[in-house]
């Protein structure tokens, strides 16, 4: 390939073989690019559709006959990738990989929204793998003719799109990597089980998370009756214990882009919910009655908010704001004529006068009498707030969905539903007419998932996922094995990542609770990729136990298997320490690597408690490392020190490629 490309593939009449729903195929950027990484650029789309794609193809010097494609947990841009930086940078790794990347806007606006009429199996799969195919049309274009393995990737609703290509293709993909994924009725009851619990729970989180921290004592946490049936109610269905230290930061998540979907699949459900017994708002003695608004007011201003309304990632984190709308608005701020009190997470604005009366928009959040709107919604309709209009917030349908989930119980392959089963199996509470979970799963699968794979898989899943409760991923290779007659390790690996929650940026919140679990992807495309092309087999699933809807693994990473290293700190031989002041005591940390994983090559301490760590040491490639440290601490207090180890392949020494974490935590004491 030269420095200057020509414009053959632009003018080129196409006949590649692709999906005929979408018609003759068509190239209409051609050009060498070099940020970030060189590469040749081809943009493009269909005539019957609007699919658009992006691809990106190394020299032919660098390219091994493969591509990678990832899936969006919804249709969003063909040009994503392009934005990306560090560890999420897919095309930097993806070139050195021997690939090329394939990227679509899934179909188009109107495939992500449920509400358009669009097939649903386009914005599932069918558009990617339009893309797919005529992808392989274009490489042979410019590397010769072959056909180049295929290998699709995807989390959390890219998880489900990811699925369902894998179980309603042939011939398009050899090998898939869904991550972060849910079960068939995951929507919206994770995030409904979830809500409650932030609700009943919000005034002893602190106590809650320190009690599940390194050394605490959940035995001696002293709840109210109300407290303590939640978290037991949220921990049975599979929230982690470990993951409400971020509680502050959890909000609605998806929630807020499914309960509209609730209401207008069951609209009757919110009116029975606060009258019909066996109902939470039917008891008169639930706090559910105290935390209920409905506030009155007109509105003062509307303020535009979003000043980077087209920075999106594509993240299992950030594309719910995007489901549903077949045009995104960005966020406003409507600051009302007097501030609403109590607990109003996850209200509704009704509009009640002016142009847009009669609208209803969702609400992010609430600081006194400004209310911010939530990206994703009608621009038409923002746009026709006016001051003066009069509103209503209202949280009371958002409250009703908080427990949807105790009146959509399915059948007994779901074991952490039976906390609403009576002696003879039968549910406690008033059922539904029917159950949205599958619903949902289908609208973004295609079809509801049911582990009917032919091609090669692994799971990446994540232990402290409070989005994808851990406990799915084994539904799903429970599903896999009965398909395959019992078991499909011949197939199918599942690798669970410790301290890894469910957003796929490089950069988590809490650094020293958590880390980023990309490495573990790009390991997971490379092996698998090695899997199919060469009959090399990849790391062993992580073993592991469910228990009460809770996933755990052993300690020793002989016996955890999986791709993640596994390290231990302890502080004077102890992970919950009580010091003196000033009083010179010994780190010890240990890290170890599964086999089929990747060397250590770097540790990361924050010894002080600050919850940050300093600059990483680096040290030579090694399965085993054992090291110790001294600090001190001048101030009485509580004190969490932590270890970060990073495995990666020597051969991506010095880049954001394949770099597995994991870190470790223990607790001091310090006395006068």
């Amino acid at each position: 390939m030269g420095a200057e490309p020509d414009a053959k593939l632009v003018h080129k009449s196409w006949d590649a073989d692709v999906d005929d729903a979408f018609g003759r195929a068509w190239v209409d950027i051609d050009e060498q690019r070099e940020s970030p990484v060189a590469h040749r650029y081809v943009h493009g789309g269909f005539d019957s559709s609007d699919t658009r794609f992006s691809f990106y193809f190394p020299s032919p010097n660098a390219y091994e006959g493969r591509f990678f494609q990832h899936v969006t947990p919804v249709p969003q841009s063909e040009n994503l990738a392009q934005r990306a930086e560090g560890e999420e940078d897919k095309l930097t790794f993806t070139l050195a990989s021997g690939a090329y990347f394939v990227e679509t806007n899934g179909g188009g606006p109107d495939a992500a929204n449920p509400l358009s009429g669009v097939d649903p199996t386009i914005g599932a799969y069918r558009a990617n793998a339009a893309a797919a195919r005529f992808s392989r049309a274009v490489a042979a274009a410019l590397y010769g003719e072959h056909r180049a393995y295929g290998y699709l990737y995807g989390g959390s609703g890219g998880g489900y799109r990811t699925i369902g290509a894998a179980e309603n293709t042939t011939g398009v993909w050899d090998g898939y990597v869904p991550y972060v994924i849910g079960s068939p009725m995951a929507a919206p009851n994770v995030f409904a089980v979830r809500m409650h619990a932030q609700r009943v729970l919000r005034n002893s989180l602190d106590r809650i998370a320190d009690a599940h921290d390194v050394d605490g004592d959940p035995g001696h946490l002293v709840l109210t009756d109300e407290e303590q049936d939640a978290f037991d109610e949220v921990t049975k269905m599979g929230f982690p214990p470990r993951s409400w230290f971020g509680w502050r930061t959890m909000g609605m998540h998806g929630f807020s882009a499914l309960y509209p979907g609730i209401m207008a699949a069951d609209p009757a459900y919110a009116t029975d919910f606060w009258a019909v017994p066996g109902y939470l708002g039917a008891d008169p003695d639930s706090s559910v009655h105290r935390d209920r608004v409905v506030h009155s007011a007109t509105i003062d201003s509307v303020v535009d908010a979003d000043a980077a309304r087209d920075a999106t990632s594509g993240g299992v984190d950030e594309s719910f704001q995007h489901a549903g709308a077949s045009s995104q608005s960005g966020a406003s701020w409507v600051v009302l004529s007097e501030a609403p009190a109590g607990w109003i997470l996850g209200a509704e604005l009704h509009v009640r006068s002016g142009l847009a009366a009669g609208q209803v928009l969702r609400v992010m959040s609430v600081e006194g009498q400004r209310v911010l709107l939530e990206p994703g919604q009608s621009p038409e309709v923002v746009g026709s707030l006016r001051a003066g209009d009069g509103i209503t917030l209202d949280n009371s349908n958002f409250l009703a969905a908080q427990t949807y989930h105790r009146h959509q119980v399915p059948g007994p392959e779901y074991p952490v539903y039976d906390m609403y089963r009576d002696g003879q199996g039968e549910p406690v509470h008033p059922q539904r007419a029917m159950l949205l979970g599958p619903m949902f799963a289908a609208a973004a699968a295609g079809s509801v998932p049911s582990g009917k794979v032919s091609d090669k898989m692994i799971v990446v899943s994540c232990m402290l996922d409070r989005e994808a409760f851990p406990w799915q991923a084994d539904w799903y290779r429970q599903r896999v094995n009965e398909n395959a007659g019992g078991s499909a390790d011949h197939r199918f690996r599942l690798w669970y990542i410790d301290n890894a929650t469910h957003g796929d940026a490089d950069a988590p919140p809490d650094q020293t609770h958590t880390v980023s679990y990309i490495g573990a992807l790009h390991t997971a495309l490379r092996q698998l990729a090695a899997w199919v092309e060469r009959g090399i087999g990849p790391a062993a699933s992580t073993n592991y136990t469910v228990n009460c809807g809770q996933v755990s693994v052993p300690g020793a990473v002989g016996e955890r298997a999986g791709i993640q290293p596994v390290v231990s700190l302890s502080i004077d031989g102890m992970r919950s320490a009580r010091v003196r002041v000033g009083q010179i005591v010994r780190a010890d940390i240990s890290a170890d690597t599964p086999a089929g994983g990747l060397p250590l090559v770097s540790l990361a301490l924050d010894l002080t408690g600050s919850g940050s760590f300093s600059a990483p040491i680096e040290i030579e490639p090694t399965r085993h490392l054992e090291m110790a440290q001294e600090c001190t601490f001048d101030r009485p207090g509580t004190y969490f020190v932590s270890a970060r180890v990073t495995s990666q392949s020597t051969t991506d020494s010095g880049t954001a490629a394949g770099r597995v974490h994991n870190i470790a935590r223990a607790r001091l004491t310090v006395e006068d």
